[in-house]
């Protein structure tokens, strides 16, 4: 494994990496607060048991996006990797995606962490490629299908912030297009890479990045084209049920992800349109990849005030501020406990798999002098 692989993981993990992301969600829930708050609106958030139901439901539904995670990344390894290695794989996953910006993602150092728990290189890069395709083609598939289904007027045009724009040049759509185009490019670059033409792929990539503006990142798309080969010689030969076993584990993860929003809101409110609501959260999702900020924090927030907030039934006064709340319970269910899981895995499994045997040299030299 390449050193500047390993050095990217052990810089990730890192105390400010994880007080980063905190702080900037916590100053845009503060500064929104600071504008919205009104005593009033805390009467719209009554705890009860039926709160207390449906709150565990979400974080239920998250654990059922982990183990569909999990279940998908056995499937690729065919069972090299045990559960316990693929809890620890998926949560420093989710931890890196978490504190890095969400065009970068933790993808990037996906890789150290399978080959660290037991599986070669070269086999490791091919299951995050892999993994990669099937996420991407999970959004790519069911965008343009939630648009014939809903409209787009549904999807894109809130009643609180109706316009007499057509709902196709609405900025939320236009945003999400931009999304969705780099999934689509995304999506078929690497299925055609891995199933009819790696090194076709591969031999362009090459020669894109070879590009004035682009030649700094040359090395990096090598070893993309590389992985698109590897990944193309380890998956070709599968069959049928191996991928179909691998896309329900993928569509049960996001499907699970995306009823997390419903839950919180059942939880406080009387909620009708729940399959609107999850077809916004998808859309949503989209238009954070194009976010520079750890793990979409502050975007998030943002979208989902404006983008969600039709689905709060309370007065127009209160409808900022309880918007507001209903996105902070939404962060701390979907994105802070990857922070705090991995505040505790990240620092021990570093230790344990860069620093354990170089402290063994150094414990044993000390006992012969």
């Amino acid at each position: 494994m390449p050193d500047q692989n390993q050095q990217e993981v052990i810089k990730k993990i890192r105390l400010r990496n994880i007080i980063l992301p905190i702080i900037i969600g916590l100053a845009i829930i503060l500064w929104f607060s600071l504008k919205e708050f009104n005593r009033e609106l805390l009467n719209n958030l009554i705890f009860s048991w039926r709160t207390i139901f449906f709150l565990a439901l979400a974080f239920c539904c998250m654990i059922c996006r982990d183990l569909g995670y999990m279940i998908r990344i056995r499937i690729l390894s065919e069972n090299d990797l045990t559960w316990r290695k693929a809890f620890r794989i998926i949560m420093l996953w989710e931890f890196t995606s978490a504190i890095s910006p969400s065009t970068i993602g933790g993808t990037a150092v996906a890789v150290v962490f399978i080959h660290k728990e037991g599986i070669n290189v070269g086999r490791s890069a091919s299951i995050v490629l892999i993994t990669s395709f099937f996420d991407e083609l999970y959004f790519v598939l069911l965008f343009p299908v939630l648009i014939i289904l809903i409209g787009g007027k549904n999807l894109f045009m809130q009643n609180t912030f109706m316009s007499e724009r057509p709902w196709y040049i609405n900025e939320l759509f236009i945003v999400a297009v931009i999304g969705y185009s780099l999934k689509f490019v995304w999506v078929i670059l690497v299925g055609y890479g891995i199933f009819f033409n790696p090194e076709g792929l591969r031999k362009l990539i090459v020669k894109v990045f070879s590009l004035p503006l682009l030649r700094r990142w040359k090395s990096a798309a090598i070893n993309a084209g590389d992985d698109v080969v590897i990944s193309s010689q380890e998956f070709r030969k599968k069959p049928l049920p191996f991928w179909l076993k691998a896309g329900l584990a993928t569509f049960l993860s996001w499907t699970a992800r995306y009823w997390v929003v419903n839950s919180i809101l059942v939880a406080f409110f009387v909620i009708n349109n729940h399959f609107l609501i999850f077809a916004r959260q998808l859309v949503m999702w989209i238009m954070m990849l194009i976010s520079p900020t750890p793990g979409g924090t502050g975007l998030a927030e943002i979208i989902f005030t404006r983008y969600l907030s039709d689905f709060i039934p309370v007065s127009p006064g209160h409808l900022a501020g309880t918007a507001l709340a209903m996105a902070l319970i939404w962060r701390v269910v979907s994105y802070y406990p990857y922070l705090f899981v991995g505040a505790i895995i990240g620092p021990h499994w570093v230790d344990k798999n860069f620093f354990s045997g170089r402290r063994g040299v150094r414990d044993r030299m000390k006992k012969k002098v």
